[in-house]
């Protein structure tokens, strides 16, 4: 189902995680099968994976992913919890005994998680941070990401929050999207009917 939403669409690039890199593989696969077999019909898609960010650990478990299905939501932030909520998870985020602020996925995987969001929200690198860090204990990283982390998520949090006040405004919206995509959509299983050789429907 996950290629089959990807290739009827059309799309050339795909954000996900290192995680799902074999799910795009399959679906070039399967794109490149019926090209070969049929002629050019499918968009032959790129997994888009930003290198460094391409997985995000849990705040308090930094040995295991970041996700919602995680046993417990304390290490995980999402974009609509307050903000006092998601600083309070970033400054109780689980670390190691020792002070240096060095990135080392190995033997210090909390500290290297939180060098990883700090890089990706901020754009510095890790060994930039490392550098600003030298000297300063945990407690300084985690009060600063945690102020990062409120600013960059707030403005998106109140976005959605003024969206879900005129649901009117929201389903035109997702309306609009629908229509596009539906188009876009329609064209692609045309594409494929006339490449099989198929009568489309209706």
């Amino acid at each position: 189902m996950q290629a089959a939403d990807i290739l009827l669409y059309q799309a050339n690039q795909v954000p996900v995680g290192e995680d799902q890199r074999q799910h795009i593989e399959l679906t070039r696969d399967l794109g490149q099968r019926f090209n070969s077999r049929f002629g050019e019909t499918f968009t032959i898609p790129d997994a888009h994976i930003i290198k460094g960010t391409a997985k995000i650990m849990d705040l308090q478990d930094p040995t295991s992913k970041m996700s919602k299905s995680a046993a417990t939501m304390a290490g995980v932030i999402e974009l609509m919890d307050a903000p006092e909520i998601n600083a309070k998870k970033v400054k109780s985020a689980m670390t190691d005994t020792e002070r240096e602020i060095k990135f080392d996925e190995k033997n210090k995987p909390g500290i290297s998680n939180l060098l990883t969001i700090y890089s990706a929200l901020t754009g510095q690198s890790v060994e930039q941070l490392e550098e600003n860090y030298s000297g300063k204990g945990y407690g300084d990283l985690k009060k600063e990401l945690a102020d990062v982390v409120v600013g960059v998520l707030e403005p998106i949090r109140n976005s959605a929050l003024d969206y879900l006040k005129d649901p009117a405004q929201l389903q035109s919206i997702l309306k609009d999207g629908g229509q596009r995509a539906g188009s876009v959509a329609a064209q692609t299983l045309r594409n494929v009917y006339s490449a099989m050789g198929l009568v489309a429907r209706g």
